[in-house]
């Protein structure tokens, strides 16, 4: 099935209509939490997201690294998102994978439709846009390109854009140098647990088996944004999840029983904290509930990662060293996907609890 270009969210956004289609309103108890996103980012009266400086994450001075790595575990505890800074990814790598994520939009629909997925066949990589998958029939303001960005050897190249010419360069060696990022992140959290350095890297699947999963989300101008969401409340299954975006505020976190907007800091990637990483923590480590809003001004584009361990392979349960008669285990033993269908099976039976 070759989905028509008229499902596209863009399409409908620069269709010139008024008011979005009942599909993308949401019910009344959300819509109430909706507020407009740039009377919220500035708002500094609000909790702050972290931002981590990881400028010391290698230092040779035992105590300059300790603190670094020591800040990187209090996030994970207390919010599960934090702002990465002097992440050791260059300005110049970031603004090419943001050029050309972009260029790759600003074709035609027709072009990316070259592209399309088809989830009812089980091609889940390529351009699409959110399909209804419950029985209210609720969607999303956004379109995608989803696709498999490491290890190398399991990508499908052919599915890749082939414009811009600097798509695949680019955003091959962003991958490398994430994967990279994400041995140092695993490691301060492994011994924030008392656990050796490499622990959690293997429990998600080490270098082999752990895969890294690129979604850009691309928000077009909504005509009514107070009554619809880019993303729905939810949380990532992943190990970790790193977000780039274009500096158009949206990403909304639950913290302390209120949504807060995350302010959008130069230069930084955001970290999300996973479901895969919460269980293998017994929730000492928090995978947040959040959502993204949309408006009227801005297109609003993301760049998310997410760090998966292998669907089947291993067995997600907190880890021994995390479980005592104080503290029993909060998670049964499932597989990753286990972990996603009982996700979906929850959500489609309208059950409030995100995990």
């Amino acid at each position: 099935m070759v989905t028509s270009t008229d499902t596209r969210v863009e399409t409908l956004a620069k269709s010139g209509i008024n008011q979005i289609p009942k599909e993308y309103i949401r019910p009344q108890h959300e819509r109430t939490t909706i507020t407009d996103v740039f009377h919220q980012e500035p708002n500094q009266q609000c909790p702050q997201v972290p931002t981590i400086d990881l400028n010391d994450i290698n230092s040779t001075d035992p105590k300059t690294r300790d603190k670094c790595r020591d800040e990187i575990v209090k996030a994970a505890t207390e919010w599960g998102v934090m702002h990465l800074v002097n992440h050791g990814i260059s300005d110049d790598l970031i603004n090419r994978v943001k050029a050309a994520g972009e260029g790759f939009f600003d074709q035609p629909v027709e072009e990316k439709e070259k592209y399309c997925n088809d989830i009812g066949l089980g091609k889940i990589q390529g351009y699409g846009s959110k399909l209804a998958n419950t029985a209210c029939g609720q969607l999303e303001w956004e379109d995608y390109f989803f696709h498999l960005v490491f290890p190398e050897e399991k990508r499908d190249l052919t599915i890749w854009p082939s414009t811009p010419k600097d798509y695949v360069p680019a955003t091959t060696e962003y991958a490398r140098q994430l994967r990279a990022l994400a041995t140092k992140i695993l490691a301060a959290l492994s011994l924030g647990l008392g656990l050796e350095e490499g622990r959690l890297e293997t429990e998600v699947g080490g270098l082999e088996e752990l895969i890294l999963q690129l979604k850009i989300n691309y928000y077009p101008k909504c005509p009514q944004p107070e009554l619809a969401l880019g993303v729905e409340a939810h949380t990532d299954v992943s190990a970790l999840t790193f977000i780039l975006h274009n500096m158009v505020p949206g990403l909304q976190l639950f913290y302390n029983e209120q949504w807060v907007t995350a302010k959008c800091v130069p230069d930084s990637i955001i970290m999300h904290i996973g479901d895969t990483i919460e269980i293998l923590s017994n929730g000492k480590y928090k995978s947040i509930l959040h959502r993204g809003l949309v408006n009227k001004e801005k297109v609003r584009i993301s760049w998310a990662v997410f760090c998966e361990p292998p669907k089947e392979k291993i067995i997600l349960k907190p880890l021994p060293e995390t479980v005592s008669e104080e503290k029993p285990p909060l998670f049964p033993p499932r597989t990753f996907h286990q972990h996603m269908e009982h996700k979906l099976f929850r959500k489609n039976n309208d059950t409030v609890d995100p995990k």
